[in-house]
């Protein structure tokens, strides 16, 4: 089994990959260290996916290792004294060192104390099982598969389960990143790991905001993004982060579609949906407990603006111009939430006309060629920009001779516009 695990790695590895780990290694042995593949790295190999990580552990310092390693192959090191982390980047691989370590919780939802120690101790401390796997690199036994908690097992059985009943109280982020790795893997919470998490769902209340923030932002960008915040609401676990988080049927088969296109900003759009039924106050409340910045929070009350504009969006007689002046002053993602959700089929898509079209149409004169023709700069210059791309728009113009005769309207336009 060892050298059989070894051959596959060299398999897997691309080359550049392959001749760092043989550098790394070498520079470990010189050292008196130990090196192993951790984590998520094993649990891919030992799966048979196309790719593997170069995840390192050291028994050893860690950010020595990985000075030498970027010395000797002109690399750049970015370390993390704090961790006892650093990675080397290279002009065609990278690899990830990490001083093996032991962790406690003064308290649930702290962030773990953290020392140095053995990989029998850096393995205790990992989530589930099947991320508690190392392989050995450096002699005398390279090739050993360390595996003290069956993570081996439980990929056969293809569970996700965490190594102790303390688990999600130590860390309660775990169990945005159990439904990630359930979902994505194929996988199924083992029954003890499922009690464990409906027991303690009361301690996503110890995360701070911005952890919790960026593990919601994870669960975005999976593979499988609407399974996933659809297992999230199966279990309870969006309600527990926040009362007004819900992701429904509706949601669920609106992202489902919305996967294939993948409208950006992605990661706005996916909240906007999450929060699609709060108002602004709820909005409010969301921004605070998940700390978010202000592009999340612009577009989240963008979405609830439009929901109460949708009468309208859904005006039979409304030209294109209008719907654009609606919407061009909100925020794209805010306008697919619109269109991914809007029970109205008319001003569903609307909102999607504008996305990919609507918004992009510009008039040919623009505001250089409008000062050229003797309009001066200030109010009424913009009023002739605005009404020359709604009259391209709403198809009452097709090039520039439609427009430079529209413009010797414009004294009409602008005292009107007065």
């Amino acid at each position: 089994m060892d050298n059989e695990l070894l051959s596959i790695l060299n398999r897997r590895l691309t080359e550049a990959d392959r001749s760092v780990a043989e550098a790394l290694v070498g520079l470990a042995v010189r050292r008196g260290e130990q090196v192993y593949l951790v984590g998520g790295s094993v649990r891919d190999l030992l799966l048979g996916r196309a790719h593997v990580d170069l995840d390192i552990a050291v028994e050893g310092d860690a950010i020595a290792l990985a000075g030498e390693l970027a010395e000797v192959r002109q690399g750049r090191v970015i370390a993390h004294q704090a961790f006892g982390t650093a990675s080397v980047e290279l002009a065609s691989a990278r690899v990830d060192l990490a001083q093996a370590r032991a962790e406690t919780y003064s308290r649930p939802g702290a962030l773990p104390a953290v020392r140095a120690a053995s990989i029998d101790e850096d393995l205790h401390r990992r989530d589930f099982t099947v991320n508690a796997m190392a392989l050995r690199l450096t002699p005398p036994s390279a090739g050993q598969l360390l595996d003290p908690h069956g993570g081996k097992g439980d990929l056969e059985r293809r569970f996700i389960r965490v190594l102790h009943d303390a688990s999600f109280r130590d860390d309660a982020t775990r169990m945005l990143r159990a439904v990630r790795y359930e979902v994505r893997l194929g996988f199924r919470l083992e029954d003890e790991t499922d009690r464990l998490l409906c027991r303690d769902l009361s301690y996503l209340e110890t995360i701070s905001g911005a952890r919790l923030r960026a593990e919601i932002v994870a669960m975005f960008f999976e593979e499988r993004t609407s399974e996933t915040l659809a297992r999230c609401e199966e279990l309870n676990i969006l309600g527990a982060l926040h009362r007004c988080l819900r992701f429904d049927k509706t949601a669920e088969s609106a992202l489902a579609r919305a996967q294939e296109e993948r409208p950006a900003p992605w990661d706005e759009v996916c909240l906007c949906l999450l929060c699609w039924h709060c108002d602004e106050r709820d909005i409010e409340s969301v921004v605070r407990r998940l700390a978010l910045p202000r592009r999340y929070e612009r577009a989240l009350l963008d979405s609830v603006r439009l929901r109460e504009r949708l009468p309208e969006l859904r005006q039979s007689d409304a030209p294109p111009s209008r719907i654009a002046d609606l919407l061009d002053a909100l925020t794209p993602a805010a306008a697919w939430a619109l269109a991914l959700r809007a029970d109205d089929a008319l001003a569903a898509e609307r909102a999607r006309r504008f996305l990919s079209e609507w918004r992009y149409v510009k008039s040919s004169i623009g505001a250089s060629a409008l000062r050229r023709l003797g309009v001066p700069a200030g109010p009424e210059l913009g009023i002739l920009l605005r009404r020359l791309r709604a009259a391209r728009l709403d198809g009452l113009t097709h090039n520039r001779e439609d427009e430079l005769s529209l413009l010797a309207q414009k004294q009409e336009w602008a005292q009107r516009e007065d």
